[in-house]
């Protein structure tokens, strides 16, 4: 059975390691709280509504497709 990654490990791969972005300026950029980013980065929690928007809204897909994962 083929494994997906998480949301947070395609965030974390694709746009953080790339631009070299810290939790706390991947955040900002996001605009979403420190602690919000964390969870999905640790694989806690989905991607919410806010953080899916604000991937958006920074260029990095759909609030669709975030949230589909």
């Amino acid at each position: 059975m083929l494994k997906h990654p998480h949301s947070g490990e395609i965030i974390r791969a694709e746009i953080m390691e790339p631009l070299g972005l810290t939790v706390e300026n991947a955040a900002r950029r996001f605009s979403v709280p420190v602690g919000v980013l964390t969870a999905v980065l640790a694989g806690s929690t989905p991607v919410s509504q806010e953080l899916a928007q604000g991937l958006e809204q920074a260029g990095y897909s759909t609030a669709r497709f975030w949230l589909a994962l």
